[in-house]
């Protein structure tokens, strides 16, 4: 979602661990992104997840179950309970979002204390902000939102659309937007300006001491038209029968992403399909095995995985990283470690200081 990837953008969050696609459903590859450097990645991951859990829904069903109560108190702030089910019901997967209530929410259970401290961390970040004197102005936050929809090449209808769809209006938008342009001045202020120039020895110390630096660095730009597993051999005859149809209009000259806008059954859909630049150790098997006699410009026959069926344009291939790519690789990778390191003393040191009082 758009106010996510701005904090990405913002932050200029770890770069080097993994595939991250736009949007959680991802459907081109059965492999769980892995990270080459697995500490930073856990580090990063918190950042990441942190600043996204302003983006709340209005409403759940749980809220209407319970009176709302307070669940923690962050020094003078509180935290209640329909904030914290709220979050909760917004991170749960696609799987837990089809259990019946009952059993949705003793999975919530097994889990608020989790969710409760992540949302202590975000608030101890806004208020160590507003201690230091740190604002965000009116004109700032419009900035970021029109850069927001020049990037996503969204119209106002289609933003507000967009923004209805995730359960905000437009101004609940802003404030969640500015609190987290917020946590990113704070963080770039405490953190990343006091970070150490990695030197060009350490780089290449690096370098020669982490070979997968240098592995399967090819990647992939490409587009998908997505159609999900059918649940029978009747629906899988209805699947194909469909993506005939949509490979004769390509064949008919038409616009490879608005037939994947009108067909495809995954986020990417509302992109034209982009999955942006894929690395190739973090395809899936039957991607590789298709883009290996494609060049840039082609589409793909449609072709099953264990997700469903797929056709995919490669818009571009990229080469393995050359000596430069991968010192330089190495030297983000260096102070992304610096930063994880500061980034958990600081939290740490922040929660030492305050009042936290937990009543789950």
């Amino acid at each position: 979602m758009v106010l996510y990837h701005l904090v990405q953008q913002r932050l200029s969050l770890c770069t080097f661990c993994g595939i991250k696609i736009t949007y959680k459903d991802a459907e081109y590859s059965t492999k769980k992104e892995i990270c080459l450097n697995k500490k930073v990645h856990s580090a990063y991951r918190i950042v990441l997840i942190i600043l996204s859990l302003f983006v709340l829904f209005t409403s759940t069903s749980y809220s209407a179950v319970l009176l709302d109560r307070v669940v923690a108190v962050v020094n003078n702030e509180v935290i209640t309970w329909s904030e914290l089910y709220k979050i909760m019901e917004y991170e749960s997967s696609e799987q837990a979002k089809k259990l019946n209530d009952n059993e949705r929410a003793k999975i919530f259970k097994e889990n608020e204390a989790e969710f409760l401290d992540r949302l202590i961390d975000m608030r101890l970040q806004i208020q160590e902000a507003n201690n230091l004197g740190l604002t965000i102005s009116k004109e700032e936050v419009a900035e970021a939102v029109e850069n927001i929809k020049k990037k996503y090449s969204l119209t106002d209808k289609s933003f507000e659309e967009s923004l209805r769809k995730e359960g905000l209006t437009f101004d609940d938008y802003k404030k969640k937007l500015s609190d987290q342009m917020l946590i990113s001045h704070v963080v770039n202020k405490q953190i990343r300006s006091k970070i150490v120039v990695v030197s060009g020895e350490d780089v290449n110390k690096y370098v020669e001491a982490s070979g997968d630096l240098a592995i399967a660095e090819e990647s992939f730009r490409i587009k998908q038209i997505f159609m999900k597993i059918p649940k029978d051999e009747q629906g899988r005859t209805l699947v194909e029968e469909k993506a005939a149809i949509i490979m004769g209009r390509l064949r008919a000259g038409e616009d490879f992403a608005s037939l994947a806008k009108e067909y495809s059954e995954d986020a990417s859909a509302k992109l034209g399909g982009d999955l942006g630049s894929v690395k190739k150790d973090q395809m899936a098997k039957e991607f590789i095995d298709v883009l290996s006699s494609m060049k840039a410009g082609d589409v793909s026959r449609p072709f099953w995985t264990g997700k469903g069926l797929h056709i995919i344009k490669l818009e571009e291939k990229v080469s393995a990283r050359t000596l430069d790519e991968m010192k330089e690789a190495a030297r983000r990778r260096l102070t992304e470690e610096q930063f994880s390191e500061k980034y958990k003393s600081w939290l740490k040191a922040l929660r030492e200081k305050a009042r936290i009082e937990i009543r789950l």
